[in-house]
């Protein structure tokens, strides 16, 4: 018996990390703009997409198929800033247009950082 409850107090706390861990989102709670990373073979950059873009959603996957489709995409980059009030913050930092070739991937970008949506 006295097993059976060392086993459970350990297995409790554990099993409540994985299902916290599988159902928290690639993005922080209320962040209106997601950010993503676009890989290319010279480096990699934070970008978040354009209001006229943002009907692509937050899927990784069809912003790569956007950008394939289109040959290019307008996306705003990012950078990290300290804010006013002295925190950090990802907010944008030029418009610019990412061409399709030459870009090996894109991925989700989850940033602690409070993210400034561009305008």
């Amino acid at each position: 018996m006295l097993h059976f409850i060392k086993s459970r107090a350990f297995a409790v706390p554990m099993m409540a990390g994985v299902l916290m861990t599988a159902v928290s989102p690639a993005f922080p709670a209320g962040q209106a703009t997601k950010l993503f990373t676009i890989v290319s073979e010279k480096d990699e950059i934070v970008v978040g997409l354009t209001k006229e873009d943002a009907a692509l959603g937050s899927d990784a996957a069809a912003i790569g198929k956007a950008l394939r489709e289109r040959g290019s995409l307008t996306v705003w980059r990012y950078a990290v800033r300290k804010a006013k009030d002295g925190e950090l913050e990802q907010a944008p930092l030029s418009k610019i247009s990412v061409q399709a070739q030459g870009n090996l991937r894109v991925e989700p970008y989850a940033t602690p950082l409070r993210v400034v949506p561009a305008e």
